[in-house]
């Protein structure tokens, strides 16, 4: 019996130099003399238990309560891996739904579509205390950054702590983010994802490309606030992270090299023809204009556009949806957008085309011409008589039923330096062949492009931020300046969004809540005490 105990001794005494064998190799990282030698006497130890206490080790096995305790070991260790496995699958693979209006607790998909297309590791540096209330917050945006991708990643200094490393990276106020790309970085202040995405865009640019307004034609102002102004745009190219300039286009000899696009906002008055030929000679050499062109104004302009495929309407688009919406006859309505082009492929907000006319291409994929934007069935395009919103008819004989294009795409090929207008693409009628919207994304060839959108007051002040009409003209501008992950959906801003009661209501609500849910309690358990008495 004696035996039996100092066997049994041994074999704890071997499972405890086991243990402590472990713990010294994990303090000290060394498989060194102590820990092999602990471990190796605790394996001995082991042995001789096993090898003197074999026929009672059978015995204790082979009973009916050890085989259902190892059965139910075994279920408790699966039951345990499995939760384990869960939990893992969760944080490596984790899929949020964000239920708010605004999607306030998720990135837009202009972040989520720059994210995706880094190529390097983006350092972001928050500057933070410990006991700073605005730290969670921009934790959690910069979490939310580096669920996208794990080519961006994050950490905080506090630089009552750390000092030194403020010290270094120049940083001397708290509440500090610097975003770090390839040498390059900026500044952001505070916590919003809108500041966090537009320094990360001018970190990752290689250059800043310019965006030239043209003016002397009665264009839309670019520091002009009233309503028709142009200030807004102006504000909202920049946000993008490009530089935005006018251009008197008649005392130049041509437009500016450093031009990425030309835009044409509203003219009311015709170009001189040294003036087309300078945008003509602009376009041919691979450059990018957006014309944005008003009813019945400019014909000339109209003319010069049908050499490159446009049919621009002489007309006014009249939409009576439009009165559902809140606008009147002459504001047309759009929901239908070409989803075989970049512009229309994500996009399904309404927007708001204050008078507009009809623009129009013949639909060739091949060589990159697509209508990019239509109204509904219950517009069309007038052309003659009166515009009394009060007797709007539709004349079959004069107006063209809708659905109406009021807004498309066509590009021209610059093929070895000569330039060529409505040049085909190569192997055009096979399907695998490139076309003019692949090259464009890919950068294999050179292409002068041009989208043509029937009104102007769309990117004015008064309209720009209503529904759709921001993204839509961003994304123009981001396709025509061959930024494709500015061609997306951007975040929506936050609005409180208050319940209003009435008089009525919030008696109603103070009576419901304050009086009567306390005194039927009350009453409820006043009711429960005298039952029990009285049945006892």
């Amino acid at each position: 019996m004696a035996g039996k105990r100092l066997f049994f001794v041994l074999g704890l005494v071997g499972i405890v130099l086991v243990a402590a064998g472990g713990v010294v190799y994990a303090i000290t990282r060394e498989f060194s003399v102590v820990p092999l030698s602990l471990v190796w006497g605790g394996l001995l130890s082991l042995l001789i238990f096993f090898y003197v206490s074999f026929s009672e080790i059978r015995a204790f096995v082979s009973q009916r309560s050890t085989k259902h305790g190892a059965n139910m070991t075994v279920m408790i260790a699966i039951f345990v891996t499995i939760i384990g496995l869960i939990g893992v699958i969760s944080v490596r693979y984790k899929m949020r739904v964000d239920l708010t209006e605004t999607g306030r607790y998720s990135l837009s998909q202009q972040s989520v579509k720059i994210l995706k297309s880094l190529e390097d590791d983006v350092e972001a540096v928050a500057f933070y205390r410990g006991d700073e209330r605005s730290r969670q917050a921009m934790h959690d945006l910069l979490k939310e950054y580096s669920y996208h991708t794990p080519n961006f990643k994050f950490w905080f200094v506090d630089p009552d702590k750390r000092p030194i490393e403020a010290a270094k990276y120049g940083v001397t106020s708290y509440r500090t983010t610097l975003i770090r790309y390839r040498g390059r970085q900026e500044v952001v202040g505070y916590e919003s994802e809108e500041k966090i995405t537009n320094a990360l865009l001018r970190v990752i640019s290689d250059e800043v490309k310019t965006i030239y307004f043209l003016k002397g034609h009665g264009e839309k102002g670019l520091q002009d606030d009233q309503k028709t102004g142009y200030k807004s745009a102006r504000e909202a190219i920049e946000t993008e992270t490009y530089e935005v300039r006018e251009l008197l286009l008649v005392n130049e000899e041509r437009v500016p090299e450093d031009a990425t696009i030309l835009v044409i906002a509203g003219p009311q008055k015709d170009f001189l023809p040294a003036e087309l030929e300078k945008i003509r000679r602009y376009i041919e050499g691979g450059g990018s204009v957006l014309f944005l062109l008003d009813p019945l104004l400019a014909p000339e302009i109209s003319k010069h556009l049908e050499v490159y495929g446009f049919k621009i309407g002489n007309d006014i688009i009249i939409d009576k949806q439009s009165k559902m919406l809140g606008a009147n006859y002459l504001t047309p309505v759009v929901m239908e957008y070409n989803q075989k082009h970049m512009i229309g492929r994500d996009f399904s907000f309404v927007t708001f085309f204050p008078v507009a006319r009809s623009i129009e291409v013949q639909e060739e994929p091949a060589r990159g011409k697509y209508n990019l934007a239509k109204t509904g069935s219950s517009s069309w395009a007038k052309s003659k008589g009166k515009l009394d919103e009060e007797e709007i008819t539709f004349d079959p004989a004069e107006d063209q039923r809708g659905p109406i294009n009021l807004a498309a795409v066509s590009v021209i090929k610059v093929t070895d330096g000569e330039n060529s207008p409505l040049a085909e693409v190569d192997n055009q009628g096979d399907s695998a062949a490139p076309t003019p919207e692949t090259d464009l994304e890919e950068g294999v060839n050179r292409w002068g492009r041009i989208i043509v959108v029937g009104d102007s007051d769309f990117a004015a002040n008064a309209y720009l931020n209503l529904m759709g009409n921001k993204d839509f003209f961003l994304n123009t501008i981001g396709w025509l300046a061959e930024e494709t992950a500015l061609v997306s959906v951007r975040k929506k801003p936050t609005e409180l969004t208050p319940l209003t009661l009435t008089d009525t209501q919030s008696n109603l609500v103070f009576w419901i809540c304050v009086v009567l849910a306390p005194t039927l309690m009350l009453a409820l358990g006043i009711g429960v005490v005298g039952r029990r008495r009285w049945i006892s």
